[in-house]
Formats: C-alpha cells, sequence, structure tokens
C-alpha cells in the first residue's frame, strides 16, 4: 500500500475554497502600473503548489470555518512568498525559476525611471 498523501487528497476539503483564493489572489496582483501588471501576471502564470495559502484555508477550516478575514491571511502569505522568491532571484541573479526564466532573467535591464531613485520619490512613498 502506498503511503504517499496527494496533494490532492489534503485540498480536497477546501477545493471550492482554494478556486475562490486563486480568483482573489489573481485580483490582487493587479496593478494599474503598466510594468508592474506585466511582472505580476507572469509570476501568476509560474504556478506553484500554494501549500502556504493551503495551509492557512485549511487551518481556518479546522478553526472555525474560512471566511473573509482567512483569505486576506492566505493572500497575503501568497503575496510575501511571492516576494520573497523575486527577491532571491534577483540577489542571486537566477535565470531560472520553476524550469521557466526567472523575472530577474526577463526583466534584469529594464530601465526603470531615475525618479525612482531620488528622495523625493522615495518621500513620496512613505507613510505621512
Amino acid at each position: 500500500m502506498e503511503s504517499i498523501v496527494r496533494l490532492r487528497q489534503i485540498t480536497a476539503p477546501i477545493s471550492s475554497e482554494l478556486k475562490t483564493f486563486e480568483r482573489s489572489f489573481r485580483m490582487a496582483m493587479q496593478s494599474q502600473v503598466g510594468l508592474v501588471d506585466i511582472i505580476t501576471r507572469y509570476i501568476i502564470r509560474q504556478k506553484g503548489k500554494r501549500v502556504r495559502p493551503i495551509l492557512v484555508l485549511l487551518t481556518a477550516a479546522a478553526c472555525g470555518g474560512i471566511n473573509e478575514r482567512s483569505y486576506r491571511g492566505a493572500i497575503l502569505v501568497e503575496l510575501l512568498h511571492t516576494a520573497t522568491l523575486v527577491h532571491d532571484d534577483v540577489v542571486d541573479g537566477s535565470m531560472v525559476r520553476r524550469g521557466l526564466a526567472s523575472i530577474n532573467a526577463i526583466w534584469k535591464k529594464t530601465r526603470f525611471p531615475s525618479s525612482w531613485g531620488t528622495s523625493s520619490f522615495r518621500a513620496g512613498l512613505s507613510s505621512p
């Protein structure tokens, strides 16, 4: 008897909630900034296993039920994880992520507006 538990078996109790999460995650990744939107759509196509949001949703289901806050938590955990992967690719100079060209490989030479590096631009990003 095979003792390996498949991810599909683990996620069966929350399969419809995972579909809701995927839709919500795609919406959360949208940006009105053209280049950012292109990059995030590329990231979403490189879909991983989504272990972190699965754990959030399974835990919520076991502790009273999945609600809007559960989805928000799952989205935030996945956003943070995705950001760390992109950061690692840039810092390490990685050219491949999950068998595809990394963000670093594709957009490494992209020129961003020079104002992005100025103190006035950074000041505009800080909280009041």
